[in-house]
């Protein structure tokens, strides 16, 4: 006998979810009568659906339903990586066409640094990418005052002290050019408060610009400029999973 495992919704929680307004707020609109399931008006809140089969509309238009919402973002310098912020414009106030309201950034860039930064509701898909446990890459373009050597590149391969109790994982650099003015790309797998300016402080360099270029498989879109964002395409979501 075939087992019935479809996973229905409250019809007042898939709004609230959806970003359409608060629980309450939802409620006023689906007891008015502003909402219908396939066609015909529900004015009960507490009704289930199935959020694979039913077709919800909410004041005469369409209300899809995403359990995740995927999107990268090109970060820009002067915002801040949070979801609220008192006195700063967020990674979230970027991103106009949200639906859902439990969006939060994977992982944290400094205010001042630049780059992909992945904007989600997956809290799993988070969890796997930032623990060091997963050695997922994240891979940073960085310019630094100061001359990089084949020295520096060894220390940091070893593990560097950056003032905790234990030494940074072990980073892999690529020296692009050296000089007065150093660039190169840094690889590391950990993601500790201000770690890479600290790691290159240790080396004796101060840096003065950062920008991430590639977390995981996921890697920045060249096309978005900073502040521009676009969804994950399905290739991109499989890769991460």
């Amino acid at each position: 006998m075939a087992v019935d495992v479809t996973v229905k919704i409250r019809l007042d929680k898939y709004l609230a979810d959806m970003g359409y307004g608060t629980r309450s707020e939802v409620k006023k609109e689906i007891t008015r009568g502003n909402v219908q399931i396939n066609g015909v008006p529900v004015r009960r809140p507490e009704t289930k659906l199935d959020t694979e089969k039913d077709e919800v509309t909410y004041q005469g238009n369409s209300a899809v339903y995403e359990e995740y919402e995927y999107y990268m973002l090109n970060k820009p310098a002067g915002v801040v990586s949070a979801t609220f912020d008192r006195k700063d414009r967020t990674v979230l106030d970027l991103i106009g066409e949200r639906q859902r309201k439990d969006l939060f950034p994977v992982g944290r860039l400094d205010k001042d640094t630049e780059g992909l930064l992945l904007i989600t509701n997956d809290g799993e898909l988070a969890h796997r990418l930032l623990s060091p446990k997963k050695h997922v890459d994240k891979v940073y373009y960085v310019k630094v005052q100061g001359r990089l050597t084949a020295e520096d590149e060894e220390r940091l391969a070893e593990g560097i002290d950056i003032g905790e109790a234990r030494p940074a994982l072990p980073a892999g650099l690529a020296i692009l050019k050296s000089g007065e003015i150093s660039e190169a790309e840094i690889t590391i797998q950990e993601g500790k408060f201000h770690q890479v300016k600290r790691m290159f402080h240790a080396l004796g360099k101060e840096v003065l610009y950062l920008k991430r270029l590639r977390m995981g498989t996921l890697v920045l879109d060249e096309g978005l400029k900073p502040g521009q964002y676009r969804r994950l395409t399905e290739k991109e979501r499989e890769g991460l999973c």
